[in-house]
């Protein structure tokens, strides 16, 4: 029989990881969603490659008007819908559906949560077995890889041993799992508002069956970090404990990146198949600026992963590379074919931010530059402001300015009991900066200064990123962005990964997934595991 002392661990997702639909009962005009139906999914992330074959294809299919309506944050809700994925095989603790759809497993996307949700419900509550034959008790093999895992899979040296004692007194509780979404195109604040109050309704649940219930314990992906920072702000004393995994504590420059010229489709890290999923992935979030700059240039949610006030910087830089012949003549190789050599020189121009200018926010808000992040000409193609032009460039102010309140509010704030594990893999690169390249042979063209970059003319942009500038009505350059740079899980780099460390319990710099991927590496879920029994071992 289940303990009556319950611990319920919520599990809170990354941003696009929650399922969305449009409200069902919308109560006025604004609420309504243009393009489906009141009540019917907006977004459900596919499961498994076949599903995200045809999901790229119905995505690219969409115009960036069609996604600006798709996602206009008014009209939408969480899903609680979508699919839930359990194993075929089935024991004593089996949870079927009709279990576990209360507690919200079908709100965030079943390939990415499925397998954390239903390994934590089964792990957690499953500690000791009993031989019947020998008439005594054991530890369950899925504790024993955890007591045995050697620290160095958790990127550090030594980690305190996971005791028999310890898991003891894990056993004398009880573990429900639950996932609670949010309407990621909000505010990380409006989001945190949701999950506060799932919290204390859960917490009310289990005292109305009579069991004790004090706390909970969180365990967060991604984004889905900040939302929990922000809800544990305010109602610290509900919560045991958090487990972050892969957070973009400092936001992140990819973000930025995704905006300008789209969801990348490729990473140096990746092998041939790697890149064939990416630029599927591409299609769906919006793989050209046209089709990200509608939903993103609206949505704070998804303007607080930009990095922020406390992201390392200078980490938005502009660079020229000038381009010399030191050989008069050219030269013949092997095969008798002509081969000019050059020789190329960087001439680093603008970093961003800096001493003169070091909020980035401003940055954000500057919409006549040629390297700025949101080109308002992109960011209405439904027309909601044809009619009133002024209001666009207000509404876009606004969100930017939502996201800065939040991100300086929230400052470095961590719950008192927190552990945070990061990607620190140099096989999984990241965007640890932005970097604008063009190159301009020697000798030619107007003579390049800070100034006269940071003011050159825009011309526009090509389908693969490049942006085209005037320099001084005479120089014409092709401004193109560096790949990936740093260390990291190919999304959020190092930099910002490792935001928590000196604030929390421990980090831990880990390797050997992706982003996306990170509970469903066996390393990283053993660990989540061990630290959920550390949290409990604090618990009266």
């Amino acid at each position: 029989m289940p303990s009556n002392n319950v611990v319920p661990v919520i599990v809170v997702p990354g941003i696009m990881g929650t399922n969305l639909r449009a409200k069902a009962k919308p109560s006025l005009k604004r609420e309504r969603n243009e393009m489906v139906e009141p009540g019917q999914p907006v977004w459900r992330p596919p499961n498994g490659m076949l599903e995200g074959v045809r999901a790229s294809i119905k995505w690219e299919k969409y115009s960036p008007g069609d996604r600006q309506k798709l996602f206009d944050a008014p009209t939408l809700e969480v899903d609680d819908g979508g699919p839930i994925v359990l194993p075929d095989t089935q024991d004593e603790y089996f949870q079927t559906e009709e279990d576990v759809r209360p507690r919200g497993w079908g709100e965030v996307h079943a390939d990415s949560y499925g397998g954390l949700l239903y390994a934590l419900q089964v792990r957690l509550n499953q500690t000791f077995g009993f031989d019947n034959h020998n008439k005594k008790s054991f530890i369950n093999p899925h504790w024993r890889d955890v007591m045995a895992c050697e620290p160095q899979r958790w990127g550090v040296r030594e980690f305190e041993p996971l005791t028999e004692a310890q898991l003891e007194k894990h056993a004398l509780h009880y573990f429900p799992v639950y996932a609670c979404g949010y309407n990621w195109v909000e505010s990380c604040e409006m989001s945190s508002q949701r999950l506060e109050k799932r919290i204390l309704e859960i917490i009310e649940f289990w005292r109305k069956m009579k069991r004790r219930c004090d706390q909970v314990i969180l365990v967060t992906h991604s984004m889905g970090g900040l939302v929990t920072r922000a809800c544990a702000k305010r109602i610290p004393d509900k919560i045991a404990g958090v487990i972050h995994s892969v957070m973009p504590a400092l936001g992140a420059p990819a973000a930025y990146r995704r905006m300008v010229c789209g969801t990348e489709a490729s990473s140096p890290s990746n092998d041939p198949l790697e890149n064939v999923a990416a630029s599927k992935v591409a299609k769906i979030l919006g793989e050209t600026t046209e089709k990200t700059t509608p939903v993103l240039a609206h949505s704070p949610g998804a303007l607080e992963l930009l990095p922020n006030h406390l992201y390392p910087g200078p980490w938005l830089h502009v660079r020229v590379m000038q381009v010399t012949d030191p050989a008069l003549t050219p030269s013949y190789g092997v095969t008798g074919d002509v081969v000019i050599r050059i020789r190329e020189t960087a001439y680093d121009y603008l970093h961003l931010p800096n001493e003169s200018a070091p909020n980035p926010y401003d940055l954000y808000r500057d919409m006549r530059r040629w390297y700025r992040l949101i080109n308002p000409t992109l960011a209405d193609p439904a027309g909601k402001y044809a009619n009133h032009p002024d209001d666009l460039e207000k509404a876009i102010r606004s969100a930017i300015d939502t996201a800065e309140k939040f991100h300086k509010s929230l400052g470095d704030y961590y719950h008192p009991n927190t552990y945070a594990f990061y990607g620190d893999d140099q096989h999984k690169l990241s965007f640890g900066q932005v970097r604008w390249v063009a190159r301009q042979w020697a000798g030619s063209g107007t003579a390049l200064t800070p100034a006269n970059v940071a003011s050159a003319q825009f011309l526009g942009h090509t389908q693969e990123g490049l942006r085209l500038v005037l320099v001084d009505g005479k120089s014409e350059l092709h401004f193109e962005p560096e790949q990936q740079d740093a260390k990291g899980d190919g999304t959020v780099p190092h930099q910002s990964g490792s935001g928590p460390a000196g604030k929390v319990k421990q980090v831990f710099a880990t390797r050997g997934y992706d982003h996306q991927g990170s509970y469903k590496n066996d390393d990283m879920l053993m660990l989540t595991l061990r630290l959920i029994v550390k949290i409990v071992q604090k618990m009266p």
